[in-house]
């Protein structure tokens, strides 16, 4: 995939409308709706995500996070949460792709491969010719308890440029994002888009001056 001069961003974990419409003015173009996870931030009730899916303006990306691996269940979830992406969170192993695209015609499938090992690289294409995009993140699904996202950590975004470099698919980056080190994962990593949700978060809550500083690094960049 060809190096993105600038990269859209994605505010995650949006609690409320309130949350939405913060990032959207300071420069989101899509939000994260966090579904039941078994850890993690972020997690809000399906009501409330099709609540503030609903709201949204069309050009805004509203992404459903879910962590089940059934395409049936995702089906299900989408059609009571309406948004207008879906992010698979863990590995996709009852049903396929294919099956969530024929039954959401238009809804945007982007799966989340969680950066490892060399194996990640395997993983992210093999899947990626059967969804819109990639995101590469920092979480660990060999836990007992598994990390779907929302870690706050970096993974090896060595092996991140390495998998966009091999990929004719959009790849996002997350894990770890905040205003101090986004504009080197830009260069280093030169993603389509950027992920974040801890990274301009104070007390849980969406922090209006690191959104600030987090696009002005971005511009600056």
């Amino acid at each position: 995939m060809e190096k993105t001069a600038n990269p859209r961003v994605k505010i995650c974990c949006i609690s409320s409308l309130e949350e939405a419409w913060t990032a959207i003015r300071y420069g989101a173009s899509a939000l994260g709706l966090v579904s039941n996870m078994p850890s993690g931030p972020g997690v809000i009730s399906e009501d409330l995500i099709a609540k503030i899916a609903a709201c949204v303006p069309p050009p805004i990306a509203t992404f459903l996070l879910t962590s089940s691996q059934d395409a049936q269940e995702i089906i299900e979830q989408h059609r009571r949460c309406r948004t207008n992406t879906i992010q698979i969170c863990d590995r996709l192993e009852s049903g396929s792709y294919e099956d969530i695209k024929s039954a959401l015609p238009g809804i945007s499938i982007v799966q989340v491969i969680h950066v490892t090992t060399e194996e990640s690289l395997q993983e992210a294409v093999r899947i990626a010719p059967y969804v819109n995009a990639i995101l590469l993140d920092s979480g660990n699904q060999s836990l007992l308890v598994k990390e779907l996202g929302g870690t706050g950590r970096i993974h090896d975004w060595r092996l991140s440029a390495k998998i966009r470099e091999q990929l004719d698919v959009p790849i996002f980056l997350a894990g770890g994002l905040n205003p101090d080190n986004v504009a080197i994962a830009v260069k280093q990593v030169a993603p389509f888009g950027l992920d974040l949700c801890n990274g301009v978060r104070s007390n849980g809550k969406l922090d209006e001056s690191k959104l600030q500083r987090f696009f002005q690094q971005l511009k600056d960049d």
